[in-house]
């Protein structure tokens, strides 16, 4: 029979951003914490967003820029542990940040700063980590949860699951906090891959491929929402902002629509031809556009090179159409092995908004990724797990 090993307050299962806030909120108030993970390292996927920058929030986070079934459950928690609470507790530690774009701010040299005072502040707090840890099972019980592993048994009265959503297997994503909830009878709402690169049918692969390493400003449409960003042709299809953005919105089978050239309105094109005759539309779309896109658009409009006089109405009406129509023959995504969030999740209307508290089972905390709670591109979602994290651990 196996000895228990360690009898605590609270276990929390997953040393990510929000496992690792909770736990350290937690420690501070006096808690015996423990934290675990299966992983070698804690914080693996700060360590690699953004580039290895990490985009640690956005100073503009608010319940507008978050989706779930259930849109009113994040409000009181960005309310009470907002962006500036975080910036306040980096600043604390001279974290070197920069604000890329409005409001998103990336350390300023590496993600390993920011994992530091993160693993700092759990030191701090008193709380243990514990990594290689294999959970083998969880009995919960009447007043305490039992977490077996292979470094033996915790006993703890509060249980946290912050174990992230499926994004990025490599980095060792599983769908482990989902059966922890469903083992008490939550319900998962339907799963999938977002924030994540869109694939091309084959055909339109090969003559897209060309275009692999361009970025071109763009408004991506769809399901009545726009977000126009750059777009990055890569050798798969096509990512950059505005593609992962519209990720959360759009489906494969739906419709998407790419506008190339999302500034230029029809007159503006009608009047090249007026008020420069002799030169061409090439050489006006080339101060658009790259070139190597312009260099596609002419195998479909040969008569780009011509001298603008010589276009007729409808030579200008279809390429209006092509640009604010860019065909991508959008085929799928490249699913969770790129996605930077997991869309769907742990049904919010069965935890507390407040304590983050399950419904099904006291004692049993679910927070971060692993909620039906899921914020764009630009370090909201990492601010969810601040938040998320930081409310929990004042009750757990």
């Amino acid at each position: 029979m196996r000895l228990v090993v360690d009898k605590v307050d609270v276990v929390v299962i997953g040393a990510g951003a929000s496992g690792l806030m909770c736990a350290s909120t937690a420690g501070y108030r006096g808690k015996s914490v423990v934290v675990l993970d299966h992983a070698n390292k804690a914080g693996k996927k700060i360590l690699m967003s953004g580039g290895g920058r990490c985009n640690f929030t956005n100073m503009d986070a608010a319940p507008k820029h978050f989706l779930s079934d259930n849109p009113h459950f994040c409000i009181s928690a960005l309310r009470r542990f907002s962006s500036q609470d975080f910036v306040d507790l980096v600043d604390r530690h001279g974290l070197d940040y920069v604000e890329k774009a409005p409001g998103q701010l990336f350390c300023q040299h590496s993600a390993k700063d920011l994992l530091d005072i993160l693993l700092t502040e759990l030191e701090w707090s008193g709380a243990q980590l514990k990594l290689n840890t294999k959970i083998h099972n969880i009995d919960f019980q009447d007043g305490h949860t039992v977490v077996k592993t292979n470094q033996g048994d915790f006993i703890c009265e509060s249980l946290v699951v912050a174990t992230g959503g499926l994004s990025i297997p490599s980095m060792g994503a599983t769908g482990f906090g989902y059966d922890i909830a469903k083992q008490v009878g939550h319900d998962i709402l339907t799963t999938r891959a977002s924030l994540v690169p869109i694939t091309v049918q084959p055909d339109r692969k090969a003559q897209l491929a060309e275009l692999s390493g361009i970025a071109c400003d763009i408004a991506a449409t769809a399901n009545g929402v726009t977000f126009q960003e750059p777009m990055l042709f890569t050798h798969r299809g096509v990512s950059g902002p505005s593609i992962l953005q519209i990720t959360n919105f759009w489906q494969p089978g739906e419709a998407l629509s790419i506008n190339i050239a999302p500034t230029l309105s029809l007159e503006e094109l009608i009047d090249v031809r007026q008020s420069t005759p002799k030169k061409s539309f090439e050489g006006f779309l080339s101060s658009l556009l790259p070139k190597r896109l312009v260099d596609t658009i002419k195998t479909e409009f040969p008569w780009l090179t011509e001298r603008s006089a010589q276009t007729s109405n409808e030579q200008i009406d279809n390429l209006f159409h092509y640009l604010t129509h860019f065909d991508i023959a959008p085929n799928g995504t490249e699913g969770y092995r790129t996605a930077e969030v997991t869309l769907g999740g742990v049904n919010t209307n069965e935890v507390s908004s407040k304590t983050f508290e399950s419904q099904k089972q006291k004692g049993l905390y679910i927070i971060g990724e692993a909620l039906d709670v899921t914020g764009w591109l630009g370090g909201y979602n990492f601010q969810w797990a601040w938040a998320s994290g930081f409310c929990a651990g004042k009750y757990v």
